[in-house]
C-alpha cells in the first residue's frame, strides 16, 4: 500500500521548526513535503499583485525570511514542494501554520490541521476594519486575523486562553483543541545554556516599522534605558528589521556599553536576564514562564491567561497524534474532536522527536 503524503506549510524559522518536529513524528506513515505559505485559486491574482507591488516584501512569504526557510529545508534534506507545483502530489493531509494565507483549492479537498505558531498580533483598529469590511485577512499585515478564515478542519492552539481568542476572531469552537505548541511548551529547559552574559535587562524588539506599524524607536530606546535604571542593557533585534538602522539608533540613544545582538538564541538570552522588555513578541512568554519581570505592549495579565501550556515538550507528539487519527477518520474535524481526546492520542503516539534546532 502506498504511503500517505502530507504537505506542511512553513514560514518563519519558528513556524518551520515546529512543522519539522511534527513531520518527524509522522514519517512512519506519511511522506512529508514542505512549502512556504502561498495563495492559490481565486485569491492568487490578488496575492501576485501584492508581491509585484512590494506589499509583502517585509512579510514571511518572500525575501530573507523565505530564504531562511528554504535554506533550512535544504540543510535538513526535506522535500521543498513550493506551492505544491514541484512534485505534483495528491495530498492526504495539509498542516498549516497560518490560515491568513492558504491555498484554497488544496485545503478544500484535503484534510487540514492548523498549528498555532505563537503570539498573534493585536486586534488593532486596522485589523478590526479589515475583518469587518473585507474577505482578505492578509490586509492586516501580520497574524492579528489568524483564524478569521475558519478554513481548517482542526485548530491546535497553545492554551485555553488562546482557544477563547481564536473563537472571538472567527474559528468555530468545535474545531479548537488545546495541545500546546512546539518550541513554547518546555521553556524551563532553556535555563541550561552557554550564553556568556548574565545580569542584564534584555530588550527584544519587534519589526513594527517593517510591517507598516508606526513606531518612535528613539523614544522606546530611552524608555528601556529608564527601566534599566543603570543596570546593564542588551538589545536582541528582530531578524526582519532593517538592522543597520536599528543598530545606529541604539548606539545613538542607549547608554554607552549597551550590548546589541542581531542573531543568537533569544531564549537563552532571556533565561540569563534579570528583566525582559518586549513590544509585540512571542518571546514574552519565555520570560513569563521563567518568572522574569516583563514589559510588553500587550496587557501582561492577558498574556498570563494565554501563556502556552507547559507540558514538558509533548505538544508535537499531541499534534502528530491528532494528525494521524484525523487522517484515518471519516467525518469532520469537530466530529473527530468530539469522539476522541488529545490526551489519549498522545499516550499512544510514537515517542517525541528530538528538539529541532532553530
Amino acid at each position: 500500500m502506498s504511503r500517505k503524503k502530507a504537505l506542511f506549510l512553513i514560514g518563519s524559522p519558528n513556524q518551520t521548526t515546529q512543522m519539522h518536529q511534527i513531520a518527524q513524528l509522522l514519517d512512519d506513515e506519511f511522506d512529508p513535503y514542505f512549502s512556504q505559505l502561498y495563495y492559490d485559486g481565486w485569491q492568487r491574482p490578488f496575492y501576485k499583485f501584492l508581491l509585484w507591488t512590494g506589499g509583502l516584501d517585509k512579510t514571511i512569504v518572500t525575501g530573507k525570511i523565505k530564504d531562511k526557510a528554504d535554506k533550512y529545508l535544504a540543510e535538513h534534506g526535506l522535500k521543498n514542494d513550493f506551492e505544491a507545483r514541484v512534485f505534483h502530489n495528491q495530498y492526504d493531509l495539509v498542516v498549516c501554520c497560518s490560515d491568513v494565507i492558504v491555498p484554497w483549492p488544496l485545503i478544500r479537498r484535503t484534510k487540514t490541521v492548523f498549528v498555532q505558531e505563537g503570539m498573534t498580533d493585536p486586534l488593532n483598529v486596522w485589523a478590526r476594519l479589515v475583518k469587518r469590511f473585507t474577505r482578505y485577512p492578509i490586509l492586516a499585515i501580520g497574524t492579528a486575523l489568524n483564524g478569521m478564515n475558519n478554513c481548517c478542519d482542526i485548530y491546535c492552539v497553545a492554551s485555553e486562553g488562546y482557544a477563547k481568542h481564536f473563537e472571538r476572531v472567527g474559528v468555530d469552537r468545535g474545531k479548537l483543541v488545546v495541545t500546546g505548541i512546539p518550541n513554547f511548551d518546555n521553556i524551563e529547559q532553556v535555563r541550561q545554556n552557554d550564553f556568556p552574559h548574565r545580569g542584564y535587562v534584555l530588550v527584544a524588539t519587534s519589526d513594527l516599522r517593517e510591517t507598516f506599524t508606526p513606531e518612535n524607536r528613539p523614544k522606546f530606546i530611552r524608555e528601556c534605558a529608564r527601566i534599566a535604571n543603570g543596570r546593564p542593557l542588551a538589545f536582541k533585534l528582530h531578524p526582519n528589521e532593517e538592522l543597520p538602522r536599528a543598530v545606529d539608533e541604539i548606539k545613538e540613544h542607549a547608554p554607552p556599553g549597551t550590548l546589541i545582538f542581531t542573531d543568537g538564541n533569544t531564549d537563552h538570552m532571556i533565561a540569563n536576564c534579570v528583566e525582559l522588555i518586549t513590544q509585540y513578541s512571542t518571546v514574552v512568554y519565555v520570560g513569563l514562564a521563567l518568572g522574569k519581570p516583563v514589559h510588553s505592549y500587550f496587557d501582561v495579565d492577558d498574556l498570563r491567561r494565554k501563556l502556552p501550556w507547559q507540558n514538558g515538550g509533548t505538544s508535537a507528539r499531541r499534534i502528530a497524534a491528532i494528525c494521524r487519527g484525523f487522517s484515518r477518520f471519516e467525518g469532520s474535524g469537530p466530529a473527530f474532536l468530539r469522539q476522541h481526546d488529545a490526551e489519549a492520542f498522545a499516550a499512544t503516539a510514537p515517542a517525541a522527536a528530538s528538539p529541532v534546532a532553530g
